[in-house]
Order: structure tokens, then sequence, then C-alpha cells
């Protein structure tokens, strides 16, 4: 996997942290430097934190399922992808959103928008990526995205949420398709 490959899956993982951050930049009144580092830690460090377990996990595996592993990875991105468009189409009130950025607050909001790079680490023990510069990568990413994600929600309010949700959805799904592709033969590289 190259590192423009790594850039889209790493900027599709972060739309449902960019889009939390989002909404957690609309909940405050005035933002401060610590909102946004806060937001980037939290979201960045579990956006590495995941896909790290997932590698793990599929590695101890991957023996087993080595004969179907690209369609593996296929569905999985499907339908975390699907996931994400069918979020963007859903309505959700960010004023019930909790300006707190404590511990209790951030942790589980921190899982809830990593879960899918989970199952996007799996995908990673598959494709033989180099995991430790592919987490890094996919933390910092999410890091810059969530920080900024605080600003923008605090600035232009939902204007970005949706969209970001639904470009992250169409990025994976994409992503899965040129993996099953590729691996068929039908074309080399994107």
């Amino acid at each position: 996997m190259g590192l423009w490959e790594l850039f889209v899956i790493a900027v599709g993982l972060s739309m449902d942290a960019f889009a939390v951050s989002i909404c957690k930049g609309l909940s405050v009144g005035k933002i401060k430097i610590k909102h946004l580092l806060t937001a980037g830690i939290y979201f960045g460090g579990f956006q590495a934190l995941m896909p790290t377990i997932g590698y793990l996990l599929g590695t101890r595996f991957q023996h087993l399922i080595t004969s179907v592993d690209h369609w593996i990875a296929f569905v999985l991105l499907v339908i975390i992808g699907a996931n994400m468009i069918k979020e963007s189409r859903e309505s959700c009130d960010c004023r019930e959103m909790d300006a707190d950025f404590g511990f209790k607050v951030m942790i589980p909001l921190a899982v809830a928008t990593s879960i899918d790079a989970l199952a996007v680490g799996v995908t990673f023990a598959f494709l033989q990526v180099q995991i430790v510069s592919a987490v890094l990568f996919i933390g910092t990413i999410t890091f810059l995205l969530s920080a900024a994600g605080v600003k923008i929600g605090n600035v232009f309010g939902l204007k970005y949420k949706s969209k970001s949700e639904l470009f992250g959805g169409v990025v994976l799904i994409l992503m899965g398709t040129k993996i099953l592709l590729e691996h068929l033969g039908v074309f080399a590289a994107f």
C-alpha cells in the first residue's frame, strides 16, 4: 500500500472524528487551544490504537484466511463506508453535545469514532502494511483534522458535518473496491 492510498484511508477514517469535533466546537462558547489539542489527542490516539489492535488480531488469524483476505478487506471497507454514508443522511442535533472535553466524555467519543479503524487494522494485516508507520500516519491525520474540526464547528457550525461523513464513506468504499479489483487482476494501480 502506497503513501497516497494510506493518506486516502487516513482521511476517510478520520471523518467520523472530524464530524464529532465539529459538534464539540459548536458546543463551546469561546474556543481555546486546549480544546483543539484535547480533541486531536483523543481522536488521533484512538485512530492509531484501534488499527494496531485490529492488525494484531488479523496477523494472528491471517494464515487461516489468506485465500479470501481481499474479499474480507473489501467487505469490511464497504460496510464501514456504507455505514458512514447512512450516518451522513441522519439528522443529529449537535446542540445535545456537551461542551465538556473531560476524560469521561472524550473516551466514549474516541472509541465510538475509531471502531471502524479496528476493522481497517485487520485488513492491514492481510495487505502486509507496515503497521507502525501506518498508524502513526493515521493518528497524525486524525489529530490534525479533529483539531481543525473543533475550530470549524466553532466558526461555521454544522455546515460540513454531514458532508465529511459522506466523503469518508465514499472514500472507504472506493478503497475497498480498489483492493478487490487489484487482487482480481482487473487493474494494477490507481
